[in-house]
């Protein structure tokens, strides 16, 4: 069992920059693949990026390459995702999301684990 807690988000004006955390209970964190999600009101939820058990393998969404960075700390259960030139169409509630396989996957039915979401709102 997994707990997720994200933290970050908020309001930013069109090319600014903002960092999300998400916290994992548990002693197995490194046993995840760590993966990050989003959905914009009345749209499904899609995949964003994703971060191989020891973080040697990512995978984005073509849109977010070259703005988006993923990165892991096991030591801290800790999953980040730097997002830097953002635009309007990246708001969205941002949810993190943990699965037990070795395979980096974007599907989100493939994940176990999924945290309560966090809102990132960018202005134009």
């Amino acid at each position: 069992q997994v707990q997720l807690v994200e933290s970050g988000g908020g309001l930013v004006q069109a090319g600014g920059s903002l960092s999300l955390s998400c916290a994992a209970s548990g002693r197995t964190f490194s046993s995840y693949v760590m993966a990050w999600f989003r959905q914009a009101p009345g749209k499904e939820r899609e995949f964003v990026a994703a971060i191989s058990r020891s973080g040697g393998s990512i995978h984005y969404k073509d849109s977010v390459k070259g703005r988006f960075t993923i990165v892991r700390d096991n030591a801290k259960n800790t999953v980040y995702l730097q997002m830097n030139s953002l635009k309007p169409e990246d708001t969205a509630v941002y949810y993190c999301a943990a699965e037990s396989s070795v395979v980096v996957t974007s599907k989100p039915y493939e994940y176990d684990y999924w945290g309560q979401g966090a809102q990132v709102t960018v202005s134009s």
